[in-house]
């Protein structure tokens, strides 16, 4: 390339610069832009919480959280969560062991056998249905099925376990389908070499391999019933005082009482002005609210710590 040539892409190449900084500029700050809009929601949320429940969470602590609404009723200074929170953690626990089995079962057939196909096909056209499903449906279909196994006026902790679990098994399926999907050939094609039969190559490689994502899948799906309420209003039911028997008797849990306590109660605002007082139930919805925050945030910690300790050691 002659001297004349090069002095004649020189504004050409500095156009170009330029406009890649500029383009480079427009992207870094859109995106800068997104992560906000997404971000200052998040944090509005957690910063109203933590502002309204904080309050009377710590001013009664532990009280609030070690006794019931047994004998509590009007504006009464007094009660706690312990009956619901005793009852979403004994709910949510049997919603996960009937649907943490069926889930990775299911997704185990569809990556690992897929035969015969019209059915691989069939389960996965189900679970994308059942993925859009109303949380309201699944409580009125776990209704319907204990009215007719059991009957009409059947209420207990179990029915909105089975009204959870529905909700559940898709996303724990689609998660660990995507999980085990990840697993390299190469692992699978090894241990089919040394002679190991499918069954156990299936689960001491492939699901060992993907214990950290299927754990994360189960995180996912118990962060999506856990502040469910409708359902469990219509299985469930409300209750006062505490019930730890999930076969029999109502429940109460901690998003049914958020919305109860809520309903029952209002802020009260001077004619004039700017200040309002708020009530005894609104206070106890918002350190509910907040309670089950701390237990959601609790989970996903136990979760991304059991994934870290039975994940492979050369990961970690």
């Amino acid at each position: 390339m002659t001297m004349s040539h090069a002095l004649a892409l020189a504004p050409v190449d500095a156009r170009h610069m330029r406009r890649r900084k500029l383009t480079d500029a427009l992207v870094r700050g859109g995106v800068i832009v997104a992560f906000a809009l997404a971000v200052i929601p998040l944090v509005s949320l957690l910063a109203t919480i933590i502002v309204r429940g904080a309050p009377r969470l710590f001013a009664d602590f532990p009280y609030f959280l070690t006794v019931s609404m047994k004998g509590v009723f009007g504006g009464m200074d007094a009660g706690g969560i312990y009956h619901a929170l005793l009852g979403t953690v004994l709910v949510t626990a049997w919603a996960c062991l009937i649907s943490v089995p069926i889930g990775i079962l299911a997704a185990v057939f569809l990556v690992e056998y897929g035969h015969p196909r019209p059915l691989a096909r069939a389960l996965t056209f189900f679970v994308d249905v059942m993925t859009g499903i109303p949380s309201i449906v699944a409580g009125l279909f776990a209704a319907a099925v204990f009215a007719l196994s059991v009957g009409p006026g059947y209420r207990a902790g179990i029915m909105g376990a089975a009204a959870l679990s529905v909700l559940m098994v898709p996303t724990i399926v689609r998660s660990t389908e995507e999980m085990l999907r990840m697993v390299p050939s190469g692992l699978r094609e090894a241990a089919y070499a040394l002679g190991v039969p499918k069954w156990k190559v299936t689960v001491k490689v492939v699901l060992r391999t993907a214990f950290t994502g299927i754990i994360t899948g189960i995180i996912l799906g118990i962060a999506r019933v856990i502040g469910e309420t409708a359902p469990l209003l219509v299985t469930v039911g409300t209750f006062d005082a505490i019930n730890t028997d999930v076969f029999n008797g109502r429940m109460m849990t901690l998003p049914v009482y958020v919305y109860r306590q809520y309903a029952m109660g209002e802020a009260t605002c001077a004619a004039s002005a700017t200040s309002c007082v708020t009530s005894i139930n609104e206070q106890r919805a918002w350190s509910a609210a907040l309670v089950l925050l701390a237990v959601v945030v609790l989970i996903n910690c136990g979760g991304r710590w059991l994934a870290h300790m039975f994940q492979p050691k050369g990961e970690k």
